[in-house]
């Protein structure tokens, strides 16, 4: 998951969890911690014979909380995969244009389309695996389909451009 402090953003894997005693990356970094939580938001953190006291306010939605530790403050944001995902997603379909961008790392499954066909708003166009989901990506208006720059089976990364198109001028 994402993890944003201030301005800092934190990528965090959970790697296990027995007990109190806790396994994690942050940034591909391991840690391990022991933390003991209370019921009123409060909790003990014993990290590298370090021992931290904070106190958590958790937002609406349990997305976001207020930490207080040491005398400072922080805002916590946590972002899960999928949240990100279609959040990155919308935005893809929302500035299409002329050509179909990967949201983010994934395999592409399925290519309906051919070079020279033409397309209606709505038709699907290239059909990509990530995160164990198979998404398809829509064109937002009519065009031609110009160049496909990629085939069935082959890994993308993000902001790939898939599919390059011609859109069509209405008269």
């Amino acid at each position: 998951m994402e993890i944003h402090i201030g301005d800092r953003v934190a990528d965090v894997t959970l790697v296990s969890k027995e007990g109190n005693k806790v396994q994690l990356t942050i940034d591909g970094n391991p840690v391990e911690v022991d933390i003991v939580m209370a019921e009123n938001g409060n909790c003990s953190i014993l990290h590298g014979g370090n021992s931290f006291n904070a106190s958590m306010v958790r937002g609406e939605g349990g997305k976001s909380y207020d930490v207080s530790m040491l005398n400072r403050s922080f805002h916590v944001d946590i972002v899960d995969t999928q949240a990100k995902y279609l959040h990155m997603r919308k935005g893809a379909d929302e500035k299409q244009g002329d050509k179909i961008v990967a949201p983010m790392p994934g395999k592409v499954v399925g290519i309906p389309v051919n070079v020279g066909d033409r397309l209606m708003a709505g038709d699907i166009v290239v059909v990509l695996e990530a995160m164990k989901m198979q998404s398809n990506y829509k064109v937002s208006a009519d065009c031609i389909v110009k160049n496909i720059l990629v085939s069935e089976g082959e890994s993308v990364s993000a902001n790939q451009v898939l599919v390059e198109l011609e859109l069509i001028k209405e008269e």
